[in-house]
C-alpha cells in the first residue's frame, strides 16, 4: 500500500521504512509525489499537530498520510522544547538548538537532568479511517554532545541503561527501542488488529 510520508524528513522516512515495510506499507516523502505542503503546526501537543500535517497533506494528494510529530521534554524546563523542539530558541540548526537547551540546563545537577523523547504517528485513509500511536522513551540530558549518529537532539540524550546516547546506538537499536520505535510498535499493533484485512 502505497502512503505519503508527510514530512521532507528523509531521517525519519528510514526509520518508518523501516518498520512499516512488514506491514506491506511503501512509503515515499510528500516530495516525491510533487507535493511540498506547508503546514503551521498550531498544536500544543504532539497528537494535534500530527493530525494537521497528516490531514492537509491527505487533503492534497487523496492518498493514505503518515505524519509524526516528535520531540524532546526536559522535566527541569517545566516540559521544553516539546512540540517547538524543532524551532527551539528560534535556532536554525541542530547544533544550536543543542547549546541553547545546555545553556537553558547548565545550572541543573545530573540528577535533575531527566527528560523523555515523545513521538505521536497519524495515519488517515481518505476513507475516513484513522490510526493514532503514542511512544515515548525516557532518558537523561548530559552535559555535552557524544556520538556522531541519529538527529536533532540525539548527541545529548542519553540512556543509563545502555550506557549511551541516542547518537551512540546503531541503526537497528535505535530503531528497536526509541520514542519512534515504540510509536511505530503501537501503530503496527493497532493496523493489525483492526485494519490489516481492509487493505487486501
Amino acid at each position: 500500500m502505497k502512503v505519503i510520508l508527510a514530512s521532507q524528513n528523509r531521517h525519519k522516512l528510514v526509520e518508518l521504512s523501516a518498520i512499516l515495510s512488514q506491514l506491506g506499507f511503501e512509503i515515499a516523502l510528500e516530495s516525491e509525489y510533487g507535493l511540498h505542503v506547508d503546514v503551521d503546526e498550531t498544536g500544543t501537543t504532539f497528537e494535534e499537530n500530527s493530525f494537521l500535517k497528516a490531514e492537509a497533506v491527505m487533503k492534497a494528494s487523496g492518498l493514505p498520510v503518515l505524519a509524526d510529530d516528535s520531540g524532546l521534554m526536559v522535566d527541569a524546563l517545566d516540559g521544553a522544547p516539546g512540540v517547538y523542539s524543532a524551532r527551539y530558541g528560534h535556532k536554525s540548526s541542530d547544533a544550536e538548538r543543542i547549546d541553547y537547551l545546555l545553556e537553558n540546563l547548565k545550572d541543573i545537577p545530573a540528577e535533575r537532568r531527566t527528560a523523555k523523547f515523545v513521538c505521536v504517528i497519524t495515519c488517515l485513509w481518505p476513507d475516513g479511517r484513522k490510526i493514532v500511536a503514542r511512544g515515548e522513551c525516557p532518558g537523561q540530558i548530559l552535559f555535552a554532545p557524544r556520538g556522531t549518529g541519529g538527529f536533532g537532539y540525539d548527541p545529548v540524550f542519553f540512556l543509563p541503561e545502555r550506557n549511551k546516547t541516542y547518537a551512540e546506538l546503531a541503526p537497528e537499536e535505535k530503531n528497536a527501542i526509541s520514542h519512534r520505535a515504540r510509536a511505530l510498535q503501537a501503530f503496527c499493533r493497532i493496523y493489525r488488529e483492526e485494519f490489516e484485512h481492509d487493505d487486501k
